[in-house]
């Protein structure tokens, strides 16, 4: 009975595997029953390719497993790793289908207790978050152009470099303090803090740097400390942070008044509007030439207009007396104009009648022209002595209205800061500047004091 069924077993002709296939179903099977989960070991047999890929073992008291990280994903991990480290990773459990060995594929990992830290820093970013500090409505304004800027960091710290030569090369007439402070460290918190407070009661610089070099989250934890944090809410100085690279995240980036991706980028930010204010000055210089020619052109106009309306005493004079050469031809007209008829008819009388017959006559002519000859010559007399008088009176008036005699005489013209004439202390107030125009020059005054009155 036996050996019929082993026969007919034998007979159906099972299905036979290679040891590829047998490898890909189990890779299969664990890729599928196996999600992204997280392994803590210490790290063993650490190796690095020239590929960049790493390869070494994960292990705890009584088991290990080989572990693969690629190129692309240790590339994230900022601190270098060596055999002994304890870590927390986050991978994937594969097979590696040549060796038929299942091993973890890590996608991630960090130093053991981090995932407490990070607990740890969301409660505390949610908490401060929840209160307001870190709303941008609270934030402080940068200075455009600090002329004194504080760097709050470790003096041994190679940021610090980085900062003084960003700073010197793009603003080198900037002064920069430099407050001494532990980065790293279990007083480290302490002792941000005593500095901020005491760049804040000197009050000798416009801005604080927060600098400190890359490093993992634990080498960073120190700007992550509530008291800290609610230290540079309360600055009354601005603070923009500076603190490790540009994937790492502290509360103090949170909460300072502006975050730098690194302590060298802090740097340029603060120098940026520096930079361009050769280009900006030149700008604002040609702004203001433009300004003050147009100015200028629009004033000579006016000057020209004023110019043109305005007459001199001399010309006065000089147009009146055309006007009274004028009157003087026209009376010599009326005058000479009937004298001579009188003459024509004298002669043409002279010439039919006999001078004897009619020398009575003529003798009355005569004196009858006699008179009205001396009256015309008292009327000329009399029109030329009053146009003389109009002419003096005019030449008076003028002198009157003559403002270089008025200024002569002591006075002054008063001009306010729009070169309008003032003649009513109302329309000034007291600290404004005027101009004063006298016969000679012109002086610059301030308003002191005020009245009304008359």
């Amino acid at each position: 009975m036996n050996n019929t069924t082993d026969n007919n077993s034998f007979d159906q002709d099972p299905k036979i595997f290679s040891v590829s296939e047998i490898n890909r179903m189990v890779r299969d099977v664990l890729l599928n029953n196996f999600t992204t989960i997280w392994i803590k070991g210490e790290i063993s047999g650490f190796r690095q390719f020239t590929s960049g890929h790493w390869y070494f073992d994960l292990k705890d008291a009584q088991s290990q497993v080989s572990c693969t990280m690629w190129s692309g994903k240790n590339k994230q991990i900022n601190w270098q790793p060596k055999n002994g480290d304890l870590i927390e990773a986050q991978c994937q459990v594969g097979l590696w289908e040549a060796q038929g060995k299942y091993q973890l594929n890590v996608e991630f990992f960090q130093k053991a207790g981090l995932g407490d830290l990070f607990e740890k820093f969301n409660q505390l970013k949610n908490k401060l978050d929840s209160e307001g500090l870190f709303l941008s409505s609270h934030k402080k304004t940068l200075p455009s152009y600090p002329l004194k800027i504080g760097v709050i960091t470790s003096p041994d710290a190679a940021a610090l470099q980085d900062v003084l030569v960003t700073i010197k090369r793009r603003a080198i007439y900037a002064s920069i303090t430099i407050y001494p402070t532990l980065v790293q460290g279990e007083n480290a918190s302490r002792q941000i803090i005593k500095s901020i407070q005491l760049a804040n009661k000197r009050n000798e610089v416009d801005v604080l740097i927060l600098c400190r070099g890359g490093g993992s989250m634990d080498d960073l934890w120190a700007f992550n400390d509530e008291s800290l944090a609610r230290e540079i809410y309360g600055s009354s100085l601005p603070i923009i942070s500076g603190i490790g690279h540009e994937t790492d995240f502290t509360i103090a980036d949170f909460v300072s008044d502006h975050r730098a991706a690194t302590p060298t980028a802090a740097a340029e930010i603060l120098t940026e509007n520096i930079l361009n204010l050769p280009n900006n000055l030149n700008y604002y210089q040609s702004q203001l030439l433009n300004m003050i020619d147009a100015k200028i052109q629009g004033m000579k106009q006016k000057f020209d207009y004023l110019e043109k309306r305005l007459l001199s005493p001399n010309q006065v004079i000089k147009i009146q007396y055309e006007k009274l050469k004028t009157y003087k031809r026209q009376l010599q007209q009326l005058i000479e104009t009937p004298l001579a008829k009188y003459v024509n008819q004298l002669k043409s009388i002279q010439s039919h009648l006999s001078i004897k017959k009619y020398h009575q006559g003529l003798d009355e002519k005569k004196r009858l022209l006699e008179t009205s000859d001396k009256k015309l010559k008292k009327i000329i007399i009399n029109n030329l002595k009053k146009n003389r008088e109009l002419i003096t009176n005019y030449h008076q008036r003028l002198n009157l209205l003559n403002p270089d005699l008025i200024l002569e005489r002591g006075y002054s013209i008063v001009y306010d800061k729009n070169k309008n004439i003032l003649s009513n202390s109302a329309n000034i107030n007291v600290n404004e500047k005027i101009d004063l125009k006298f016969h000679r020059g012109y002086a610059e005054a301030k308003i002191t004091k005020n009245s009304n009155k008359k």
